[in-house]
């Protein structure tokens, strides 16, 4: 055999033991460990995800189209052309709100990842020590309903897909009727009831009949107590007039409309709970606020004494305020604040302990929660299970310029948006139209002057 012939026949078994090797690692697997398999395993597109997205600059965005000041905060991202906005507002005191967000949270957030929602909020609540007030709690709701905003639009899904689902066709709301006799209230029901509306919240002049009341010269005025601009509420007169409210309304209109009324914790605790019971045969869909914060040891006793449905919480701070009350059944429904209690992340912790105990959500929806913060309301609304009802606002037309993207009301039903994220805007040209004031009116005295608290 020549040098070639032994070279060839040296090639041919290297070959074989080589096959030989090959036959039996696969006999016995070694081709298929996890270091083999990870070398050749592919990740399928839709598990590599996107790229992060952090957050370059938070800001506050002032307006007061409808009246009332707004404040939206609003999230810029990384990535050229996304943003967030979410309803940061505390009317009563908006200019404060403003450096809470561009200063202190702008430097917070910077170069964080938008994605996580969680972290944010939990470390936000907690970073300046002291958990509780409206004005943090109002910067942090505007950028948690942001960044929920954010993940909606990088989804492509409205936020409530995020949040389950639907869990019903559309938000059923009530709207308010208000005048200064029950028949003048009763006329506007009938309105609403035409319209659609299948509650209506009834209110004879403002909160604890204040504006009512022209025919009672408060004392405290005539001595020149206090401020001219300060209302006034005669307690006992409103007590009266109430039931004779119910009364006429229920008369007039029929049992199908759902009849709602707020005190606005502006009475003494034993006083609302004998004008609740007093209410009884009318069957109110819900009375809200009997008692303010510091008063909340009454609900026992009101508890006891009637079986009228409860609605509380639009005056609560802290998430952690709604847990026993609701564990020991104080309340029916829950009066969230979504701008203010601090966005979508607890609203929705509180909302789904509400199923435990059967109690229904009814979230805070006055002028003073801004087109956005409406838009937030609704997203959870459509997918909780434990939904209630929605207080509703139609805004004006100079609203709707500034806010594209409203909600909008059809038979008593919110509309949801199906555009991704929270599914509105604002219009910052617009906006700047309207600046906003520093004037709230939330001063009530009694007739000698004594503060009422709400």
């Amino acid at each position: 055999m020549n040098q070639s012939e032994k070279a060839l026949e040296t090639s041919r078994r290297n070959a074989l033991k080589l096959a030989g090797l090959g036959s039996a690692a696969g006999i016995l697997g070694l081709f298929d460990s996890p270091q083999a398999r990870a070398e050749t395993y592919q990740t399928p597109t839709y598990a590599k995800g996107v790229a992060p997205v952090t957050i370059k600059n938070v800001r506050a965005i002032t307006t007061a189209p409808g009246g009332p000041n707004l404040v939206i905060v609003k999230v810029e991202t990384s990535e050229p052309g996304l943003y967030g906005v979410g309803c940061a507002t505390f009317t009563q005191r908006a200019h404060v709100v403003i450096p809470a967000v561009n200063i202190y949270l702008n430097e917070f957030c910077v170069g964080k990842d938008v994605d996580n929602i969680e972290d944010m909020w939990q470390s936000a609540y907690v970073s300046s020590y002291w958990r509780n007030g409206p004005v943090l709690n109002n910067a942090l709701s505007g950028l948690d309903q942001a960044l929920w905003d954010i993940k909606g639009k990088r989804a492509n899904m409205p936020v409530y897909q995020l949040l389950g689902g639907k869990s019903r066709i559309a938000v059923d709301t009530y709207t308010h009727a208000s005048g200064p006799t029950p028949e003048a209230i009763a006329d506007k029901v009938q309105e609403y009831m035409a319209m659609g509306f299948r509650h209506v919240r009834i209110q004879q002049g403002g909160y604890g009949g204040v504006g009512a009341m022209q025919e009672l010269k408060p004392d405290f005025k005539t001595a020149g107590y206090g401020r001219e601009t300060d209302d006034f509420s005669d307690q006992k007169t409103y007590l009266k007039r109430v039931p004779k409210m119910f009364d006429v309304v229920r008369k007039r209109c029929g049992d199908d409309v759902q009849l709602l009324h707020d005190m606005h914790e502006l009475t003494e605790p034993i006083d609302a709970i004998n004008m609740i019971k007093g209410l009884e045969e009318y069957r109110p869909y819900f009375i809200e606020d009997p008692f303010s914060p510091e008063n909340m040891n009454w609900f026992k006793q009101l508890r006891q004494t009637t079986a009228v449905p409860i609605a509380m919480g639009e005056l609560f701070n802290n998430i952690n305020e709604f847990k026993e009350p609701m564990a020991n059944h104080l309340f029916d429904f829950i009066r969230i604040h979504i701008s203010q209690i601090g966005g979508i992340t607890p609203a929705m912790k509180v909302a789904r302990l509400g199923e435990w105990f059967n109690v229904r959500t009814a979230w805070h929806g006055p002028g003073d929660t801004s087109p956005v913060g409406h838009a937030a309301n609704n997203n959870i609304d459509i997918a909780v299970w434990n939904f209630g009802i929605q207080e509703s606002q139609m805004f004006s037309d100079k609203v709707k310029e500034v806010f594209p993207g409203c909600p909008t009301i059809k038979n008593g039903y919110y509309q949801i948006n199906e555009t991704p994220g929270l599914g509105i805007d604002i219009n910052e040209k617009e906006a700047a139209k309207y600046p906003i004031g520093t004037k709230s009116r939330w001063t009530v005295r009694k007739n000698d002057g004594t503060i009422l608290k709400p």
